[in-house]
C-alpha cells in the first residue's frame, strides 16, 4: 500500500504549508518532522523555522483576540480545560510577561492559554512583542531538535530514507501516546477530585 507513496514528493510540494497550518494549532509534532526533512535536504531550515514562526504567532495572535472580544462568554464553557485555565489565569496576575512567553511551552495551555490572556486585560502590544519572541523560540528550538534527532538517527541507521514512514508514523505515535497519557492522568484527576 505504502510502496507507491513517494514521501519526498509529498514533502517537498507540501511540506511548508503543513508546517505553516501545523502551526496555527499545536504544532510540536510537525517541527520536528519539519526539522527532520530539513536534515534530509527536502526542506529548507531557516524557511522551516520562519514558516513556523509565522504560523505559531498567528495562531496565537487570533486566540488572543478570540478571548479579548469573547473571553468572559467562551471560557467557562471549555469545562475541560478549567484547571489550565485557572493556571493560567495565576500566572497571568503574578507574570505577566512571563506567562505570555511561557505558555506555548507548557502543554495543553497552548490553545487556552493565549484567550485567558487576551481575556486578562493584557496590553495587546505587549502580547504581539512577547508572542513574537516567544514563537521565534519555540519554533527554533522544536525545528533544531527535529533536526539533531535527524542528524542521531543517520548516524545510528545510515540512509534514512529507507525508513523515512516508520519515523514518521514513530513520531506520531509518541506524541498521540503522550497525549493519550496527559488525558487519561487528567480524567482520573478530575474523578478523585
Amino acid at each position: 500500500m505504502f510502496e507507491h507513496l513517494d514521501l519526498n514528493a509529498l514533502i517537498a510540494a507540501y511540506g511548508y504549508w503543513v508546517i505553516f497550518l501545523g502551526c496555527l494549532l499545536e504544532g510540536e509534532t510537525v517541527l520536528i518532522l519539519g526539522g527532520m526533512a530539513a536534515h534530509q535536504g527536502n526542506l529548507q531550515l531557516l524557511q522551516v523555522i520562519g514558516l513556523a514562526t509565522l504560523g505559531g504567532m498567528l495562531g496565537d495572535q487570533l486566540l488572543f483576540w478570540t478571548g479579548r472580544y469573547s473571553g468572559e462568554r467562551l471560557l467557562p464553557k471549555l469545562k475541560r480545560h478549567q484547571s489550565a485555565i485557572k493556571r493560567v489565569e495565576g500566572l497571568i496576575q503574578r507574570y505577566p510577561t512571563t506567562s505570555v512567553f511561557a505558555v506555548r511551552f507548557l502543554y495543553g495551555m497552548r490553545l487556552v492559554g493565549p484567550m485567558v490572556i487576551g481575556a486578562s486585560g493584557l496590553s495587546p502590544w505587549r502580547f504581539a512583542l512577547i508572542n513574537v519572541l516567544s514563537a521565534a523560540v519555540w519554533a527554533t528550538l522544536f525545528v533544531c531538535a527535529g533536526y539533531w534527532a535527524g542528524e542521531a538517527l543517520q548516524h545510528l541507521l545510515g540512509d534514512l530514507k529507507p525508513y523515512r514512514l516508520p519515523i514518521f508514523l514513530a513520531v506520531v505515535a509518541l506524541v498521540t501516546l503522550a497525549a493519550l497519557v496527559r488525558y487519561v492522568r487528567r480524567r482520573t484527576r478530575a474523578t478523585h477530585d
